[in-house]
């Protein structure tokens, strides 16, 4: 399909995350810290372990895993939009590590990514389409701390690559 290969207008494309944003808000609330994911995780997790989850207090108290829990679903959209997105595109190709220091990288930057969230109480997600568009201090902040994180992990997995 030729609309997925040609670049939107960002103004245009901003206006409309904009709009779908205020209805989102409007309808559910707003997003909080990596909630869908979070549930997920408890979904899998109870599946695995069963009975023996509750014995963990964040699960039991905390976050109890439930399938009807709304954030999974606007996690689970916003991934298969983005896969019909690259395949419509014919951008969409597998790549997976080839060496064990890039799995390594990988899951050490995915821990420090998820203590960040709980730490921020906050989604990187949320706070582009949740504080940005408030001009929340927090959101700007948050964001200068994404991409100062993104721009030093780059230059430490450069690093490791070459070398």
């Amino acid at each position: 399909m030729e609309f997925f290969r040609k670049t939107l207008d960002p103004v245009f494309a901003l206006a409309a995350i904009a709009i779908l944003d205020i209805f989102l808000f409007l309808l559910l609330g707003a997003w909080t810290v990596g909630g869908g994911e979070t549930m997920m995780t408890g979904l899998m997790a109870q599946a695995v372990l069963g009975d023996d989850l509750q014995r963990i207090p964040f699960w039991n108290i905390v976050f109890p895993p439930h399938a009807d829990y709304w954030k999974i679903y606007i996690s689970l959209g916003m991934f298969f939009g983005a896969f019909v997105g690259a395949v419509l595109s014919k951008e969409f190709y597998w790549r997976l590590p080839r060496r064990p220091s890039e799995w390594l990288m990988i899951t050490i930057g995915g821990l420090l990514m998820g203590i960040g969230i709980r730490m921020a109480y906050i989604c990187n997600v949320s706070t582009f389409f949740g504080l940005i568009p408030e001009m929340n201090l927090g959101g700007y902040l948050a964001i200068s701390g994404i991409l100062a994180g993104a721009w030093v992990g780059s230059l430490i997995y450069k690093k490791i690559l070459e070398g």
